[in-house]
């Protein structure tokens, strides 16, 4: 997906709240080289759409993630999950560009909070 930069940060609040981390491309951890993958990405998705998404030519490609409050062990997420994702990511119609699609990247292991 592919985000207006100017709104980037309001829309990774909004998402975290909903417990949906954003991970912008260049600087996530599956990645040795994020900003020649964000390149690719953002070519492809350009590419793909044949004009479509010109506007989009500077925008920050990210992915977005579903947190543990989603998950119930190894079982499928719920629907209410892409809901909540779809019903956030129309709010910010203006300012995203994706693929209206299950499918992503593997699950990332999260440091969990240590205490002492």
């Amino acid at each position: 997906m592919l985000v207006d930069p100017c709104v980037l940060g309001y829309f990774e609040l909004e998402l975290m709240t909903l417990d949906l981390p954003v991970w912008p491309v260049s600087t996530a951890p599956v990645y040795t080289d994020g900003p020649r993958m964000a390149f690719q990405i953002r070519h492809r998705l350009l590419m793909k759409h044949r004009g479509d998404w010109d506007l989009a030519s500077e925008w920050t490609p990210v992915w977005i993630g579903f947190g543990p409050t989603w998950r119930n062990g190894d079982e499928p997420l719920p629907w209410a999950a892409h809901a909540a994702l779809w019903n956030a990511l129309d709010s910010y119609a203006e300012h995203v560009r994706y693929h209206r699609r299950l499918g992503g990247i593997p699950r990332l292991s999260l440091p969990k909070d240590v205490h002492p």
